[in-house]
């Protein structure tokens, strides 16, 4: 029978052995919790009924310049250069804690080293890549979520069962994309790529990437632009196109509708918005760093579609500025402006309940805080 003394100079001995390499372990692997809460007051006018479009809407939006999220980011060392990645992300409203769905938006895993990297999984899409990381609304924010003209041409910014490969070499940087139906009656098979360039403040990217429908049909969608830091000035301006097969069928419309949302388009909508073929938007915007602390952008952006007869034909134009205090690194408070103002028999804006109001211009202000980290 052993004795306590006995006892406990195993144990000593056995965690002084596995010491090592629990530290090891620790030292080749690392887990992180990440995460931004945002939450701002917004008000919107001609936010009123069909017939009636006059009313306003006041609301707490629990996303105003970012999307609240929490995430988690798992690193490997495999050895040899080599790494193993994971990332988790989930999207909600801070104002009513409710999920997004799916409830994580970003599920992936993937290998990095000498190669490239390549990643398996729910991600961003090579446009939403391209764009955020090139030509940005902002440089402290990529867009601003309440009003984003601009992702509603990146064909829903996200995949499913994707399969995605980055390669870097020098100021360049390439990557292609490929999802996997998998017969969903939907539709979702993918496959794009991008290629990018960026030093001395300057970067510029250009991109492509289809979406085949089930019926087979398919919406093209390409994107160009740049950006240029300068001192305490950002200048940026981009190009982006989606352009459909005739003869979708209703579920084809359906999915297309979804990735042109109209609240994402800053409200676009109306009989004219899905009869659209082809549908562009030019951006042009700047920002200028006023303090450390305080920033300033503002962003036009011009959007036009049209289709196989007269009736698809609409134009719109969207603008938005932004004020930014950082109180730290990690929190910050701002004031966002925008309009939009739409030109089309057939188009229209629509209300806070996907509504086609008949109304052809809106003004919204936002004010919110958020906190990173």
């Amino acid at each position: 029978m052993r004795t306590p003394f006995v006892t406990k100079t195993i144990a000593a001995a056995a965690l002084a052995v596995a010491s090592p390499l629990l530290f090891a372990q620790a030292n080749t692997s690392s887990v992180q919790l990440y995460g931004i809460v945002d939450m701002a007051y917004r008000h919107t006018n001609n936010e009123g009924p069909a017939g009636s479009p006059g009313g306003s809407l006041n609301q707490m939006v629990g996303g105003g310049m970012s999307q609240s999220r929490w995430g988690i980011n798992v690193s490997e060392d495999l050895g040899g250069g080599l790494k193993a990645l994971v990332n988790l992300e989930n999207r909600f409203g801070a104002d009513t804690g409710t999920a997004a769905t799916p409830y994580f938006q970003q599920s992936w895993v993937g290998l990095q080293g000498g190669f490239g990297r390549l990643t398996m999984g729910r991600q961003y899409n090579i446009l939403f890549d391209l764009v955020t990381s090139t030509y940005a609304s902002y440089p402290y924010s990529p867009y601003m979520d309440v009003y984003k003209p601009e992702i509603g041409f990146a064909l829903g910014a996200r995949a499913d069962n994707m399969l995605k490969y980055m390669a870097e070499v020098g100021p360049w940087r390439g990557a292609v994309q490929y999802s996997f139906d998998e017969k969903n009656p939907t539709g979702g098979k993918t496959a794009g790529g991008y290629l990018r360039y960026a030093a001395g403040g300057l970067a510029a990217g250009l991109g492509y990437q289809n979406y085949e429908f089930a019926s087979g049909k398919k919406v093209d969608a390409w994107t160009v632009g740049g950006s240029y830091r300068m001192g305490d000035w950002y200048f940026n301006a981009g190009y982006g196109q989606n352009k459909v097969d005739d003869g979708l069928t209703a579920v084809d419309r359906a999915v297309l509708g979804a990735m042109w949302q109209g609240t994402i388009n800053g409200g676009f909508g109306g009989p004219a918005f899905l009869a659209a073929n082809k549908r562009t938007i030019y951006k042009i915007g700047a920002g200028y760093q006023i303090t450390p602390q305080l920033n300033i952008g503002a962003h036009y952006f011009r959007a036009e579609q049209k289709g196989a007869t007269a009736a698809a034909k609409g134009k719109a134009d969207f603008f938005t500025m932004a004020f930014d205090y950082a109180f730290s690194k990690r929190t910050d408070a701002y004031l966002e402006l925008d309009h939009t103002k739409l030109k089309g028999d057939q188009i229209s804006l629509s209300n806070a309940a996907g509504q086609v109001n008949g109304a052809k211009s809106r003004t919204g202000y936002t004010i919110g805080l958020r906190h990173r980290f």
